[in-house]
């Protein structure tokens, strides 16, 4: 089966509906992950249909959680992840990607002009030295940090009534048993990313 062929199977199973656009920006994405990996070691996962779970249909199950968001920071996203799947798929949506390695930031300005993301940002800083102008409706990270320390870098760059998602593998529950008295759990969500047999957590954080 091809790359594309499996995200549209992958995408009808999650019942989330892309247009061809979409789709094929999310197949070309993957490719310059490709091309880059093999110089710069973006990411650990090599075997493209394994790419297509784990990195777009992955990133992508979290849509249904920032459908009102206005904005999203992607905090510590590495190659882009969630940060770019979810740009693609909501041109509405002003995406920021903040990572502290210039690498990797070098590779998202580069994805951003190659995929034409107009309704994306990509800035180079530090989580917790950065103060942008404007705080984000939705604070998203994917495996950057235990949950504690997720508060703790990233609470001010949330704007007021606004939410931090965590993504996570098993439900944390001592990560949650650890969480600051200024934050509290409104929900942990159990998502589902067809034909990955591992768990998936969403931990929704909101200001105490």
């Amino acid at each position: 089966m091809t790359v594309a062929a499996q995200l549209a199977e992958g995408l009808a199973a999650m019942g989330t509906e892309l247009d061809a656009g979409a789709q094929a920006r999310l197949v070309a994405y993957l490719r310059l992950i490709e091309k880059w990996n093999r110089v710069h070691n973006l990411t650990a996962v090599r075997d493209p249909g394994r790419m297509v779970v784990l990195h777009l249909l992955d990133s992508l199950s979290v849509l249904a959680h920032v459908a009102c968001a206005k904005s999203l920071l992607d905090v510590g996203c590495g190659a882009g992840l969630p940060g770019i799947p979810l740009a693609i798929a909501r041109p509405d949506l002003a995406v920021t990607l903040l990572d502290a390695s210039h690498k990797k930031t070098t590779f998202l300005r580069h994805a951003k002009a190659e995929l034409a993301l107009a309704n994306a940002e990509v800035i180079c800083e530090r989580v917790q030295a950065w103060h942008p102008a404007s705080p984000f409706d939705i604070v998203v990270s994917r495996a950057f940090a235990e949950l504690a320390d997720f508060v703790a870098q990233a609470k001010h760059l949330v704007a007021p009534g606004g939410a931090m998602l965590a993504m996570k593998g098993v439900n944390p529950f001592e990560e949650i048993a650890r969480l600051p008295a200024t934050h509290r759990v409104e929900n942990v969500v159990e998502l589902c990313v067809p034909t990955l047999a591992a768990q998936r957590h969403l931990v929704l954080l909101k200001a105490a």
